[in-house]
């Protein structure tokens, strides 16, 4: 799982094929709530704020 922001989409997208081997679902963080959990406000990769989640 990633939280990026628009900039490193492609790069979380390529990271995770990488790795699982399969193709993620990518949700905007803007459109989508979780009861259970609060996404990272902040990118894995740098300072910018997170847009969305790559699972």
């Amino acid at each position: 799982m990633y939280v990026v922001c628009k900039e490193h989409v492609e790069l979380a997208i390529d990271m995770f094929v990488d790795e699982y081997e399969d193709a993620p679902d990518v949700v905007d963080l803007k459109e989508t709530k979780f009861s259970d959990w609060d996404p990272p406000v902040k990118c894995k990769e740098c300072e910018k704020k997170a847009e969305f989640l790559v699972v």
